[in-house]
């Protein structure tokens, strides 16, 4: 299957990562290069373009895409938490901007055997890196109905969580879940039928959550803000795309951080934590996908752009 993935809010990210011929660039999420193409298009011979993913298919699609500026760009087979050090033990001291481009990729969705998909049977995947072990069968099997409830409550926000938990335990005690369309049925029988057509698919939320936890999804992002924004020259953008509350909330959260530091009780009249400014939030409302791109590509709709500057020294 060919790897095709739309270019979310391509022309606000590169307008925001203010593309500096000679600059350094890192797309810490690669993907088919739809984002670092025009990146690298920009460069001249004295910049230099960074791509970290760790799908092994995107960085064979990527490596395709790239070969007319393979001057100019290095791909690494990496989870962008460790972008920085792979960089680093490279001797970048770094970078100019920085790019993510969060979540699940349309290949990913669209190629059923790699079991993100709810709408065609197959076996239970789910691994955005394919040398990782664990699997979303591995969860739905094997974690304890405890772990599965807050999985689907906390990063799936589904309010039947409960009880989706507790009847996957209930059938993989008489045979293991081992398909999608297994797991739909159990979903599909824990929702009321008049809450099942409200939202979507009734098991989309729960996929949501499963892929999240198995791919550590949050946490390597609340991981790896704060030392993109440290590894970012002065001047420096680093730009984040958001496709759900949750990633959106971290990202905002860490940007107004990062901006103002201080833990000062507000009746102090001066600080006295010594925590300064890294720097500046540009965006103070999230960018959102334009009327036109929403036409083109309906799963752009809860694309959220976020923006932070590094301070000039």
């Amino acid at each position: 299957m060919e790897f095709k993935h739309y270019s979310v809010l391509l022309h606000e990210c590169l307008d925001n990562l203010n593309i500096k011929p000679d600059g350094i660039y890192l797309d810490g999420t690669l993907g088919g290069a739809g984002h670092s193409f025009h990146i690298a298009e920009r460069l001249d011979k004295g910049g230099h373009l960074y791509g970290t993913d760790q799908d092994e298919d995107a960085i064979a699609a990527a490596t395709k895409r790239l070969e007319p500026f393979s001057d100019r760009v290095t791909i690494i087979r990496d989870n962008y938490e460790n972008a920085v050090t792979r960089l680093k033990n490279l001797g970048v001291t770094g970078v100019d901007g920085i790019l993510l481009d969060l979540g699940v990729s349309s290949y990913q969705l669209d190629n059923a055997e790699r079991g993100f998909t709810y709408k065609e049977d197959v076996p239970l995947d789910m691994r955005m890196d394919q040398r990782q072990t664990l699997t979303a069968r591995d969860i739905v099997n094997d974690y304890s109905e405890t772990e599965i409830f807050h999985i689907i409550r906390d990063y799936g926000e589904d309010k039947f969580a409960k009880n989706i938990a507790k009847h996957i335990c209930i059938e993989r005690a008489k045979a293991p879940i081992e398909t999608t369309f297994q797991l739909n049925d159990i979903i599909k029988a824990a929702i009321p039928a008049k809450m099942r057509e409200k939202g979507g698919h009734p098991s989309k939320r729960t996929y949501q959550a499963i892929r999240i936890a198995l791919n550590r999804e949050l946490d390597v992002l609340q991981n790896s803000l704060d030392g993109f924004i440290d590894f970012l020259n002065p001047g420096g953008r680093l730009c984040v795309i958001t496709f759900h509350s949750l990633e959106d909330r971290i990202t905002k959260n860490n940007f107004r951080t990062n901006e103002n530091p201080c833990t000062c009780p507000p009746n102090f009249p001066v600080c006295v934590c010594g925590k300064k400014s890294k720097g500046r939030v540009v965006t103070r409302k999230p960018i959102l996908p334009s009327d036109q791109e929403l036409a083109e590509n309906k799963r752009s709709q809860s694309a959220k752009l976020r923006v932070f500057e590094k301070v000039s020294e």
